[in-house]
């Protein structure tokens, strides 16, 4: 039997971002003995005592990361780089060049998931005999400050053609930012969606019961979210949101919401990152600890899905949210950011707000959203029934499958441009 093509795939972590859960459905629903994928990621290079280590080296003192099993069992590779920290710019173009030299010959594309360095990277790759680099972007801001400046100034050269063969963005705006307006506009750029893994988070009762109980919430309204502790996904305006939520609700001395009144209201989040103490701390502040839980990472997050009640999403910039596509496909309304790209809107429980307005505007909103969940019973027999998530599952999976956020299809598409180098 032929062995199968690989692809390196490029990241600065194998943590449980959204680029890197993106690609491992990818994975697990291509045909592997077609294609493989391998991974090289970043790794500190002070623990080796070396400035330019090799990826042997780096990955004996690399903490395994959350992917990290996952690759191994459907048959990839992971190997290693040194982070590249800006002063070290000539140490880590050497590490790269010596990366793909003892590799030569070995993946037919190189596809960069990590942009900010890209323009970096993959002139090399080129250089070393890979057939194809591919620039992934998959975020439509930076960080703020000096990082977020220098992170433009690096990967400038994306815009210019000869920096690699193709470009791929998960949205325009995602595009534009990395790649610019020209190469957008001139149709260079091609946009395929962060697609997501339908079945898994179809609306299911006994899971959200199991969840539930799990949580001692099985009497109670959760409002969710799904991200990593980072600046973009702007925790303390959504910490602050819950507050105003929790104000409102306490002082609802008109009556507006008594269908609330006596719940238990909980804030539920997943995630990780540095900003988790932070956070807990800002919530110690708002007076509102008791009602927010911190779960952290979970290797069964679609599940926390079917608990949630509502599902809250204020970033600051995204590429393409695949926890918002998540969550619609679960049934649940959500309120997110209008600075997100419109592409994630794909059904009608995704609505919009500024972050600009004040938290007590977004309360308000979801205190209403909660009130008025059967609003579509009535004139028009064929509107999404939202508030029955049972019977909204069928035509909502039918909406977001033919928006193009159905990973198995996506499968199908870029295996073969993985096999043939055409879509």
């Amino acid at each position: 039997m032929a062995q199968p093509i690989r692809i390196l795939h490029v990241f600065g972590t194998l943590g449980l971002g959204g680029a890197e859960s993106r690609i491992m459905d990818l994975y697990r629903h291509i045909d592997r003995e077609r294609v493989q994928f391998d991974f090289l990621v970043h790794a500190d290079a002070d623990p080796t005592g070396k400035k330019c280590p090799t990826s042997d080296e780096l990955m004996l003192v690399r903490k395994p990361d959350y992917f990290d099993d996952t690759v191994k069992k459907l048959g990839g590779n992971i190997y290693a780089v040194p982070r590249f920290h800006g002063t070290n710019a000539r140490d880590y173009k050497n590490a790269i060049r010596m990366f793909f030299m003892q590799h030569r010959g070995e993946w037919k594309m190189v596809q960069g998931h990590m942009t900010s360095t890209a323009a970096i990277y993959l002139p090399i790759a080129k250089s070393c005999g890979i057939g194809t680099t591919i620039a992934h972007a998959r975020s439509a801001g930076v960080d703020p400050g000096l990082k977020g400046v220098v992170t433009k100034i690096i990967r400038a050269p994306l815009a210019k053609e000869d920096t690699c063969d193709l470009r791929f963005a998960c949205t325009e705006n995602a595009a534009r930012s990395v790649f610019g307006d020209t190469m957008t506009d001139e149709g260079l750029v091609r946009i395929i969606p962060n697609a997501i893994d339908l079945k898994r988070f179809v609306y299911n009762q006994e899971v959200r019961d199991k969840i539930r109980k799990e949580l001692g919430l099985s009497n109670a309204i959760i409002i969710g979210h799904v991200g990593r502790f980072h600046y973009a996904k702007n925790h303390e305006y959504l910490l602050k949101v819950f507050a105003e939520f929790l104000r409102i609700l306490n002082h609802d001395d008109a009556n507006s919401f008594s269908m609330l009144h006596g719940m238990r209201i909980r804030l539920l989040m997943l995630g990780e990152g540095s900003l988790m103490d932070t956070m807990k701390q800002l919530a110690v502040d708002l007076h509102i600890e008791k009602h927010v839980i911190f779960c952290g990472n979970k290797s069964n997050a679609n599940e926390y899905y079917q608990a949630m009640d509502y599902f809250l999403f204020p970033s600051r910039y995204e590429g393409l949210p695949g926890t918002v596509v998540e969550a619609q496909a679960a049934g649940l309304q959500c309120l997110v950011s209008d600075s997100i790209t419109p592409e994630v809107d794909i059904t009608p429980l995704a609505s919009r707000m500024s972050i600009e307005e004040p938290p007590a505007m977004w309360a308000r909103k979801i205190l209403n959203d909660l009130m008025l969940r059967d609003y579509s019973e009535g004139e028009d027999e064929d509107a999404l029934p939202i508030g029955d998530r049972e019977a909204s599952s069928e035509p909502l999976t039918a909406m977001i499958r033919e928006a193009g956020f159905d990973v198995r299809t996506q499968a199908e598409h870029l295996q073969s441009f993985y096999l043939t180098g055409r879509f």
